[in-house]
């Protein structure tokens, strides 16, 4: 694994003038503009297919490029020589730990990252992942070993930020089989019902004042729900599911967009300190723990218990809904305040007061 001595190595020989980069894809839109907002200058890091979509939105567009014919293409020598010449920060997204794959940026990728890449290991397995929930005092659901046990709606997912693809439901072990096809490594998990709920934080230990967590505060940025099809739109057949089937419609969980949410007022302090717990326990198990933004994925039941079935250690796709904040961040800040703008005031602030080295690994 990359050392955090090989990146403040790194960090020392930056100059004041730090960039943020990041790839062209997912939430990076987002990102440049909230650098830009900051006054720092930006690396789009793209495709030539990716490249005409950030042309086409000027104050997100970034100021330089680098060119590259697919994402893994980003563990070249010559490209990481690249970021680190002109002092950049690498963002992570979805897009980026899905192809690139948190093995290779844990173990290849020798550039600055905001966060910090222990958290890698413990997003992308599913079982390492559920002990920190758990350990943390979350309500998760039920998990099953093996398909004989489903004797519920479960819902049959894969590793890695796929989107929701592929992901199925089952309510016994033959409609498994059916469904399964070749896939070799998944997991059967409860298929809870309730509203879902998507949780926008950030965690700092640059600043205090607000709500305590860890040596800084936590930030509650926004919170989305996911638009997912077809599962969201085929209530309106009217089906059962005898019909679908025999319809040979099959229920899809691939995320398309999102919608954007507010939480009844009571629910806030559970959800507060569920962010808390996490980060809490997060700097036990992998220290000095969770950095920046993160998502907890929930599902809220009508007796309004809060469960937690995976948290995103990273900026979520849900935020693209705010690039002028949220009604929640406008709480915190004087200021419009997405999770892109946060990110580079986070970096801004770390560079200009020598602290880089506390938000970066």
């Amino acid at each position: 694994m990359i050392t955090k001595k090989q990146i403040d190595d790194t960090l020392e020989n930056y100059g004041k003038e730090v960039r943020i980069a990041t790839l062209c894809s997912h939430s990076a839109l987002q990102i440049f503009h909230g650098a830009k907002q900051e006054g720092l200058k930006t690396i789009g890091i793209t495709t030539p297919r990716s490249k005409p979509v950030y042309d086409a939105f000027p104050l997100s567009k970034p100021e330089d490029y680098i060119m590259i014919n697919e994402y893994k293409d980003v563990l070249n020598k010559e490209i990481q020589e690249q970021l680190i010449e002109k002092n950049a920060v690498v963002v992570p997204h979805g897009s980026f730990v899905e192809y690139v794959g948190a093995k290779n940026i844990e173990n290849k990728f020798k550039v600055p990252l905001l966060g910090n890449r222990k958290v890698l290991e413990w997003e992308s397995d599913r079982e390492k992942e559920r002990e920190w929930l758990k350990k943390a005092g979350c309500k998760v659901p039920r998990r099953f070993k093996k398909p004989s046990e489903i004797d519920r709606p479960c819902l049959i997912k894969f590793p890695g930020a796929k989107g929701g693809k592929g992901f199925f439901v089952a309510i016994n072990e033959d409609e498994f089989n059916e469904k399964i096809g070749s896939h070799k490594d998944y997991i059967i998990q409860e298929f809870v019902i309730g509203a879902r709920y998507y949780f926008h934080f950030f965690y700092t230990p640059l600043f205090h004042e607000g709500y305590q967590a860890g040596e800084g505060r936590l930030e509650m940025l926004g919170m989305d729900r996911r638009i997912e099809s077809n599962i969201d739109e085929l209530h309106r057949f009217g089906f059962t599911r005898k019909e679908l089937d025999t319809a040979k419609i099959r229920r899809s969980f691939v995320v398309t967009g999102n919608l954007p949410m507010t939480l009844r007022e009571s629910l806030l302090p559970e959800v507060l300190e569920r962010g808390k717990e996490v980060i809490e326990t997060s700097r036990k198990l992998f220290s000095p723990g969770m950095l920046g933004p993160f998502c907890l994925e929930t599902i809220i039941t009508p007796d309004l218990d809060i469960y937690v079935f995976e948290i995103s250690a990273r900026i979520v796709a849900g935020t693209n809904l705010y690039p002028s904040g949220s009604q929640y961040s406008q709480y915190i800040f004087n200021k419009s305040m997405s999770t892109g703008r946060r990110i580079a005031h986070e970096i801004r602030h770390a560079t200009r007061t020598e602290q880089l080295e506390k938000v970066t690994f």
